[in-house]
């Protein structure tokens, strides 16, 4: 009976756990995003194929970005994302090719190719450009870790979240409560 009693707490807590993490990626996937933005910053995902191409994940939040940029024509973009193992080219490299594509010209688009995690996409994007008033492009529950990373870093930043509408979101929101549980421990 005691050890049944445990097990029910355990699960119980557990439960409550998963409910808090749920309320804070669901209120980073209700963001909007700064009217007078400096930096447009487009968090990298994976890209497929030789020659790459974005993953669904990824040209989600492009497209995304596409529509802010073109209602916000001096803002510039920082596409942020290096070269993962299993990908024949920089995350941002094909980012800034797909906004070309798009018609963002590309002077206004400014390339990070290091980052291999979300805090090091922010990290290195903050260092190494002028980012000035900030909104973060990323997945919506991905949105709620970006933010808080990005605040962590004193960036004036607020977020344009892209709806996930592919089965990728649900592998994705399960990995991301093991993110933001790491994030909150260790990603200071």
């Amino acid at each position: 009976m005691v050890h049944l009693r445990k097990i029910i707490i355990i699960f119980g807590i557990g439960l409550l756990y998963i409910f808090i993490v749920a309320i804070c990626m669901f209120s980073g996937s209700q963001e909007k995003p700064a009217e007078n933005a400096d930096t447009v910053l487009i968090l990298g995902a994976k890209v497929n194929g030789n020659p790459a191409y974005p993953s669904l994940v990824l040209q989600e939040r492009l497209d995304e970005a596409v529509v802010y940029l073109n209602n916000h024509p001096k803002v510039s973009v920082v596409v942020s994302g290096g070269k993962g193992a299993d990908e024949s080219v920089t995350e941002a490299s094909v980012m800034e090719e797909y906004l070309v594509n798009e018609g963002i010209a590309r002077n206004r688009i400014e390339k990070e190719t290091k980052s291999k995690r979300t805090e090091e996409n922010i990290s290195n994007s903050n260092e190494k450009f002028e980012l000035g008033k900030t909104v973060i492009v990323t997945s919506d529950y991905h949105m709620y870790r970006a933010l808080m990373l990005a605040e962590r870093q004193n960036i004036d930043v607020s977020g344009l979240p892209a709806e996930s509408e592919t089965m990728a979101k649900y592998k994705g929101m399960a990995r991301e409560m093991l993110s933001i549980t790491y994030a909150w421990v260790f990603d200071w």
